[in-house]
């Protein structure tokens, strides 16, 4: 059996941790898998090593910190323009603080108590994307924009855009737009718009609920994001109780 570990082609994993021994355990992890890290143990720090050009492929987040806790150094990244994704580890179980961290542009929220191969398929999800087809794989691989309609993506490097305006889209929001429209005119599950988002099999919260309201959550912020840029965007639409469709346009 082979043990070569994945080429992550330099990507960088910035972890920002006030738990010294669970920021070098994790940071060891990662560094043993093959990515370029680097550890700050509080969110000041981290704002002014990005501040002096530092540069991260993704930064994984403590939630309780002292002094700027998670949610503070998140908005601090987004105002500042920085859309580096950022997955929240957390002891917080609760599906409140889950939906705050999305709601702030957090791509995922990750317990703590996970193990590393979990944690490691999060990373996996975010830095490569799901691939929905073989003809989006070949677009990705080609720079090749994806034109649906109004809606353009740019799978390359996660950008969409609606009627020729970029919508600022996080990557896990561009991944279900990406789903989603790909399958224009297609139900498409609560459960699949999910998988996309945390990997197949994923367990979250109790029962159904547990990932039919996160994706809820989802489209409403990407709704949202579309109706600031047209009124009448309507092109997603519910099927109750199974999931959503891109409609098929006029």
């Amino acid at each position: 059996m082979s043990t070569e570990k994945p080429d992550w082609n330099g990507a960088r994993v910035l972890v920002v941790d006030d738990d010294e021994l669970f920021r070098e355990s994790l940071q060891q992890n990662l560094l043993e898998e093959g990515f370029a890290i680097a550890g700050f143990a509080d969110g000041p720090s981290l704002l002014s090593h990005l501040d002096e050009g530092g540069t991260a492929s993704l930064i994984l987040l403590d939630w309780r910190m002292p002094g700027m806790n998670g949610i503070e150094v998140l908005r601090r990244l987004r105002d500042g323009g920085r859309s580096i994704p950022v997955i929240f580890l957390t002891a917080l179980s609760d599906q409140m603080y889950e939906e705050a961290a999305l709601i702030g542009g957090a791509v995922d929220f990750v317990e703590k108590s996970r193990s590393f191969s979990i944690l490691l398929r999060r990373i996996e999800l975010i830095l490569r994307g799901p691939k929905a087809s073989s003809v989006t794989e070949s677009a990705e691989r080609n720079g090749v924009p994806v034109v649906q309609g109004m809606l353009e993506l740019q799978p390359d490097v996660g950008r969409a855009t609606w009627k020729g305006i970029e919508l600022p889209l996080t990557l896990t929001e561009f991944h279900i737009v990406h789903l989603l429209s790909g399958r224009q005119g297609r139900d498409v599950r609560y459960r699949e718009i999910y998988d996309v988002v945390r990997g197949s099999g994923f367990i979250a919260g109790t029962g159904d609920e547990g990932y039919r309201a996160n994706v809820r959550a989802f489209i409403k912020r990407i709704r949202q994001k579309f109706r600031e840029v047209d009124g009448g965007f309507d092109q997603i639409e519910n099927y109750a109780g199974f999931g959503y469709r891109w409609r098929v346009e006029d």
